[in-house]
């Protein structure tokens, strides 16, 4: 079923994150990011995802700066790169962030992975300092598997706002969605539609035509049944509305249980630095 979409403050959100965001990932293009960026605030989105390692947060900035939309309305969210993450390098690193995205502050401050140079104390513990300044205003993390997870909330006395991993109906994450659930932390999925595999998969392309919608649409849709917050990429102009009116998408409990009985586990995301958990 579709409805009416709305005014994008009525989007649903977790603690003043929209469970929809627009991703920036290998959008490196200065110019074409920038315009992604307008266009996707412009659209409704108010929830927009970035990272040092994209080398896009001086073109992100720009973005925000042209669309027709307060700054204060923007969820904001940017990750430290783990060559950065010893304490004094979170610092120095997160505040030339700021500079680049031309703001004060961010919503939100992920670990990017907990590799190289992350220790969970010492690194979340330069993290809490940053949110003490006023810098931050939450502390996330990024692809942590539960047994990171358990370190990193006793590192910061539980009060880790959201784990972003890569989810989507190939690659369901079961066991990092209980964990989410039991722990209080929410999950952000990035490669929503697995970079495109979304669209050559049949039992989507069944709920697609079923609904007159595309297969991301559905994807995304399954995602935020799921209680899931999704950040898709896109450049075109086309591609940031329908993944925008995914928003209007309602599947039904058969479309979701159809989608739950996918058993692929197919990850697009998994560099070398990876965590050994995925070996």
């Amino acid at each position: 079923m579709t409805r009416t979409l709305h005014d994008p403050e009525s989007v649903p959100r977790v603690d003043g994150m929209p469970v929809l965001g627009f991703g920036t990932w290998q959008n490196d293009d200065p110019e074409q990011c920038a315009e992604s960026v307008r266009t996707s605030l412009e659209t409704g989105y108010r929830h927009i995802d970035t990272a040092q390692i994209y080398h896009n947060e001086a073109a992100v900035g720009d973005g925000i700066a042209a669309a027709d939309v307060p700054r204060e309305d923007v969820f904001l969210a940017t990750k430290v790169w783990i060559d950065n993450l010893a304490p004094e390098d979170v610092v120095a690193t997160t505040e030339a962030s700021l500079d680049r995205l031309g703001v004060d502050s961010v919503d939100l401050l992920y670990v990017h992975w907990p590799s190289r140079t992350y220790d969970p104390e010492a690194t979340l513990g330069a993290f809490a300092d940053l949110r003490d300044r006023g810098l931050v205003d939450r502390i996330g993390v990024s692809n942590f598997e539960p047994h990171h997870l358990d370190r990193a909330l006793d590192a910061l006395d539980g009060d880790v706002f959201a784990n972003q991993i890569e989810v989507h109906p190939l690659l369901q994450q079961r066991e990092l969605r209980e964990y989410a659930a039991d722990h209080d932390t929410e999950l952000v999925a990035y490669s929503p539609l697995a970079r495109g595999q979304v669209f050559d998969v049949p039992e989507l392309t069944a709920i697609a035509e079923k609904h007159g919608v595309s297969e991301a649409q559905v994807s995304l849709a399954w995602l935020r049944e799921k209680g899931l917050t999704a950040i898709p990429k896109a450049t075109s102009e086309a591609h940031v509305a329908d993944n925008w009116r995914s928003l209007a998408l309602d599947l039904d409990d058969e479309d979701v249980a159809r989608i739950d009985g996918i058993e692929a586990d197919e990850r697009q995301v998994h560099p070398g630095f990876a965590p050994d958990a995925w070996d």
